[in-house]
């Protein structure tokens, strides 16, 4: 079989998508190596906990990188992004690149794929030395985040090397149809395969009525702005049904505090804060609410054409979804209509009706479950991904063999 390199400069513990397609290809058969970089050691730690024994290698750059050697490449990265904002844009504002870089060129591979920012351009680079490389499209990078936090990014060499992966790699992939064809047309691409940031099904699902009174859950690695959750909270607060709101992640510039100040007393006494637990723990603890928020925002196009991880963890654990209309979002109800309702963050009074809906009926509260957990399973899951992946790659290596 065949020698695989996966890059990704995120940990696998805040980016599953890569460890997947390793674990999921090292079980076909193929001799994998996950290629990533340490950022901490408690992640490193967690990073073992999810690596060991399993079907592939991973190896993770700079675990031994002492602390002036990381303020240096800190340091270096903000220097870059001042003088991205000032009108001279580098790639090197998106972060360190090197070691990654040089293990990357080290390392024997018939195809490499590229999972980010920084590992996009070492496919860039790798495809100049002649070597097979294939870029999956997680996010449309050049095409995310709010205004504020774009000023310092490179995006003009950003989208030239958008375009040269999408042009030139042997494959390209990425999480949802609306998101290939929009790369397809802006790039006049063959468009990206398609697979979903789903996962394997989980064997804990919702079970058995819903909380008393109704939990709504939402999570990610940062408990910010820009992330719907002040635009649901208004609407939240002009509900009657009682119902409770679980919120789980790092909180930045003091948000937690500030969300909580802006709600009634009793509105904010009915709100848990949680912190970041381990992957492995997170399916069983979502399973334990009733309503998954999936609250992305339409105005960022990265945020409307992909489809996060969230909504498809939401499914697999049998919750009923309340969710934007995002391109992406408005595709996965598609295939499961009963499991959710669209909510409108401009409209607070209207999303408050529908809201206390949900929360006051139970029986309809079950069915949207009941919808949610078998869309995950009929569509929605690792295991109607992974054959796919694989006859993707196997013809990829087919192709490029030939």
């Amino acid at each position: 079989m065949s020698r695989i390199l996966i890059i990704s400069s995120g940990s696998p513990c805040r980016n599953p998508r890569p460890l997947k397609e390793a674990e999921t290809l090292g079980r076909a058969g193929h001799e994998v190596t996950l290629l990533t970089v340490s950022e901490s050691p408690a992640l490193d730690a967690m990073e073992d906990a999810l690596t060991t024994g399993a079907s592939f290698q991973h190896e993770s750059v700079d675990r031994n990188s002492t602390g002036f050697s990381k303020f240096i490449r800190r340091a270096q990265v903000r220097l870059a992004s001042q003088v991205t904002a000032a009108g001279w844009p580098t790639l090197h504002a998106l972060g360190p690149v090197n070691s990654l870089r040089r293990r990357a060129f080290a390392l024997p591979a018939d195809l490499t794929i590229v999972h980010n920012e920084i590992p996009f351009w070492i496919g860039g680079d790798l495809l100049k030395q002649g070597r097979r490389v294939a870029a999956d499209f997680e996010d449309w990078h050049s095409e995310d985040l709010l205004p504020a936090a774009r000023r310092t990014r490179p995006l003009a060499p950003l989208r030239q090397l958008e375009r040269q992966l999408l042009l030139d790699a042997v494959y390209t992939s990425t999480t949802s149809a609306a998101l290939s064809t929009a790369l397809a047309v802006r790039h006049g691409a063959t468009p990206p395969y398609v697979l979903t940031n789903s996962f394997s099904l989980q064997p804990n699902p919702r079970s058995g009525p819903p909380c008393s009174p109704p939990a709504f859950f939402w999570f990610s690695q940062t408990l910010g702005p820009g992330r719907g959750l002040e635009s649901f909270c208004a609407a939240w607060v002009r509900t009657k049904n009682p119902s409770r709101l679980v919120l789980l992640g790092q909180p930045t510039m003091a948000f937690d505090r500030q969300l909580l100040a802006a709600l009634p007393a009793e509105f904010a006494a009915r709100v848990t804060i949680l912190p970041l637990v381990p992957p492995l723990e997170l399916p069983t603890l979502i399973a334990q609410h009733d309503i998954g928020l999936a609250l992305e925002l339409t105005e960022i196009p990265n945020r409307d054409l992909t489809i996060t991880n969230k909504i498809l963890q939401y499914l697999n654990a049998g919750l009923a979804i309340v969710a934007t209309p995002t391109s992406g979002q408005r595709e996965v109800l598609a295939q499961a209509p009963g499991a959710g309702k669209f909510i409108d963050l401009n409209n607070p009074d209207a999303t408050a009706t529908m809201l206390d809906n949900l929360i006051g009926d139970r029986a309809l509260l079950a069915r949207a479950q009941a919808c949610a957990r078998a869309a995950a399973a009929n569509h929605y899951c690792w295991e109607c991904e992974a054959p796919r992946l694989v006859e993707i790659v196997t013809h990829a290596l087919k192709s490029s063999a030939s």
